[in-house]
């Protein structure tokens, strides 16, 4: 007999949960640190949106999810090279270029890794497509990856398919995410979310705590 397949929402298992933080970096994150875009200051949309909402929820994501043993993986846009020699050609077209002496090419502190935690440098949208995260999340037996991060509609979204399509089981904390806009956010969560379960950080967080009080 065939077993029944499992369902998106089906409750996370200890062992087999990570949380992944995508492109939180200082460089997105604070006015005037991003060189394609210097029209954009402290009052808009996007940095009223990250400072007031996602970055508070991604506070709460870790803490739970450090607290409760789940992993944690962030990943951030940033080349091998100084020159960037190796980056996407999409990148180099772009161009998106954040070399790896740049501090603020780093996440912003509230955000850090802290111990052991893994951080995977990418140059593409896709972190599945340009970092070896597959084979580190099999490794460590991960089945429920939790997404989070920026942009909704771009590396967010990547990340969410990509996952899905190698047999993730993926949550997308939507109150967590934020694009350059409330429509560009609210447009990417309806178009994947065929591939994922749709959460808030209160569930998700309460989640976690479940998996703490198992171990």
């Amino acid at each position: 007999m065939t077993p029944p397949l499992p369902k998106r929402n089906e409750p996370f298992r200890a062992g087999e949960t990570a949380l992944l933080l995508v492109d939180m970096q200082r460089v997105w994150l604070e006015p005037g640190a991003d060189p394609a875009h210097p029209e954009r200051g402290p009052d808009h949309y996007f940095y009223r949106q990250t400072a007031s909402q996602t970055i508070p929820n991604q506070q709460r994501l870790l803490a739970a999810a450090r607290a409760n043993g789940v992993e944690v993986i962030h990943t951030i846009v940033q080349s091998l090279t100084e020159d960037g020699r190796d980056r996407s050609l999409d990148h180099k077209l772009t161009p998106i270029h954040i070399a790896p002496s740049r501090p603020e090419g780093l996440p912003v502190p509230s955000l850090a890794p802290v111990g052991d935690e893994i951080m995977l440098p990418k140059t593409s949208s896709g972190v599945f497509n340009s970092t070896n995260i597959d084979y580190v999340l099999k490794n460590l037996g991960v089945r429920y990856l939790i997404v989070a991060g920026i942009m909704t509609d771009q590396c967010v979204d990547m990340a969410v398919r990509d996952a899905a399509d190698r047999g993730y089981l993926v949550t997308c904390v939507s109150d967590a995410c934020a694009a350059a806009s409330q429509e560009r956010h609210d447009g990417a969560l309806e178009a994947f979310g065929g591939y994922c379960w749709i959460a808030d950080t209160a569930i998700v967080t309460a989640r976690f705590e479940v998996l703490g009080k198992a171990a």
